[in-house]
């Protein structure tokens, strides 16, 4: 509806300071929860910044409120993948995700989805980020997602019917500081569908959008990722942490 004030903005791939506070958004609330500094942070996703997408979930000042890292495929793989490689888990991430049935090719990290605990947010601030998700997976045809979930988010996650199954070989272990993470997988056509079935309410609001009152969504078109060369061809696919 026209004239209508929104007080909270969904944007993917934000630039200069929404990015800048995108980070800053992350780095703060995973040193609350987790204890992990600004260097453990530029330790473990360092390596993945140029393969790195935000969603920026912005209040009327233009501050970021919420903010959602995903790692696209590059040449330095997921994160996710590449974690189970080492300690606790030490499986060959690459053929336990594959034995799932997961085309890596078609495959993006969710790798952080944080929400400020200390600013004045939207009750509806966690569920406006992963719509955000959905829509970027269905824009981009992403087929499938890889995430290392703490088990009260994953709790939190399933109540609402978004149910990814555990990496081949894996289960819940502690992580950065995390006590107990599990490496997860899921098709996101198979999840959005299962969270239909189970979960109506959830599903209106987390994957069509409906009910996101004072949160402006752009459109699908808005969500395309511009550098294709690191990301599946588009598709038509129905799209869909570390979390905290």
């Amino acid at each position: 509806m026209t004239g209508v004030s929104r007080r909270y903005r969904l944007s993917f791939c934000p630039e200069g300071e929404v990015l800048a506070e995108a980070h800053t958004c992350e780095a703060a609330v995973f040193l609350r929860a987790y204890g992990n500094s600004e260097a453990d942070l530029a330790a473990e996703y360092g390596p993945y910044e140029h393969a790195s997408r935000f969603i920026a979930l912005t209040d009327s000042d233009g501050s970021v409120v919420g903010a959602c890292r995903i790692i696209l495929p590059s040449a330095a793989g997921l994160k996710t993948v590449n974690d189970v490689c080492r300690a606790p888990w030490s499986i060959d991430g690459d053929r336990a995700v594959r034995l799932a049935g997961a085309d890596l090719a078609r495959a993006w990290d969710v790798a952080t989805v944080a929400v400020r605990p200390d600013r004045a947010v939207s009750p509806l601030a966690s569920a406006a980020l992963y719509h955000g998700i959905v829509m970027a997976t269905r824009a981009n045809g992403v087929q499938w997602i890889v995430m290392m979930l703490d088990e009260r988010a994953r709790r939190l996650l399933a109540m609402a019917g978004f149910v990814a199954r555990p990496i081949p070989g894996t289960s819940a272990r502690p992580y950065l500081g995390s006590p107990a993470t599990a490496p997860l997988v899921g098709d996101v056509a198979a999840m959005i569908d299962h969270q239909r079935r189970v979960n109506p309410e959830a599903y209106r609001m987390m994957s069509l959008g409906a009910g996101l009152t004072d949160i402006e969504v752009p459109p699908l078109s808005q969500w395309l990722v511009s550098d294709s060369g690191l990301v599946p061809s588009p598709g038509a696919v129905p799209g869909l942490a570390r979390t905290a």
